[in-house]
């Protein structure tokens, strides 16, 4: 869905403790996607 939208993933990383995917897109846009697969923003200001 953000390559759709033309945004650069600019960092991808899984956590093999926790299960979580983090995704860095474009400058600011965060991601944490949780095993279960509900995915959230993460906001920081």
């Amino acid at each position: 869905m953000l390559s759709n939208c033309y945004r650069d993933i600019k960092l991808f990383r899984f956590s093999e403790i926790t299960g979580d995917v983090y995704i860095l897109a474009g400058d600011e846009l965060q991601i944490v996607v949780p095993p279960n697969g509900i995915w959230r923003f993460i906001d920081e200001t």
